[in-house]
C-alpha cells in the first residue's frame, strides 16, 4: 500500500485552487434563489398591494451583483467565460496555452490587481463611515456589498493563476490533471 501511494502523482496546485473556487461559487450560487424570492416579493408588493419597498429593490441589485461578481472566477475556472476571437478556436492546444498565458499575464492579471488594490480603500472608507443607502428606507451596511469587489476579484486572480498553471502544465506535455 505504501508503494502504491508513493507512485501516485501529486495533485497539481491548480486543481486545489479550482476546487476551492468551485466550492465557494456553489455556495454563492444560492444567492440566485434568494434573488428570485426577493423579486417575487417585490413584484407582489408593488403590483398587488401598490407598496414597493426600496430595501427590496436595493437587495435585488446587491444579490445580483454578488452572483455576477463571484461568477467571474467560476467562469474562468470552468473555462465557460465569453471568448471573443477569430483564430483561437482553430489553434492546437499548445498554441492556445501560449495565447492564454500571454493574454492573462499581460492584460487580465494587471487589470485585476488594479481593481483589488483600489477596492480595498473603497471598501474600507465605506466601512469607516458606516455607509448606508442614500434612501431613508434603503439598506444599511453599504460597505458589505462593496466588500464583494475585493473578495470576488481576489478569487478571480486565483482563477487566473490557476489557468496559467494549467496552461504551463499543458506546455510541459502532460495531460495529467486536466
Amino acid at each position: 500500500m505504501l508503494r502504491a501511494l508513493s507512485r501516485s502523482k501529486p495533485t497539481p496546485m491548480y486543481t486545489h485552487i479550482d476546487n476551492f473556487i468551485t466550492s465557494i461559487s456553489k455556495v454563492i450560487a444560492w444567492s440566485n434563489l434568494a434573488l428570485i424570492a426577493v423579486i417575487i416579493i417585490q413584484v407582489v408588493l408593488r403590483k398587488v398591494f401598490s407598496n414597493g419597498q426600496i430595501a427590496f429593490e436595493e437587495l435585488q441589485w446587491h444579490l445580483y451583483a454578488t452572483a455576477v461578481m463571484f461568477g467571474t472566477a467560476y467562469s474562468q475556472v470552468t473555462n465557460l467565460h465569453v471568448r471573443v476571437d477569430l483564430f483561437y478556436h482553430k489553434f492546437n492546444e499548445r498554441r492556445k496555452a501560449w495565447v492564454d498565458i500571454v493574454g492573462l499575464s499581460l492584460f487580465a492579471i494587471p487589470f485585476v490587481l488594479v481593481v483589488i488594490v483600489h477596492s480595498y480603500d473603497f471598501t474600507f472608507e465605506a466601512w469607516r463611515v458606516n455607509e448606508r443607502s442614500s434612501s431613508p428606507s434603503g439598506l444599511p451596511f453599504r460597505w458589505l456589498i462593496k466588500a464583494v469587489i475585493p473578495v470576488s476579484f481576489t478569487l478571480l486572480l486565483m482563477s487566473l493563476i490557476s489557468r496559467i498553471l494549467r496552461n504551463i502544465h499543458t506546455l510541459k506535455g502532460s495531460s495529467y490533471g486536466s
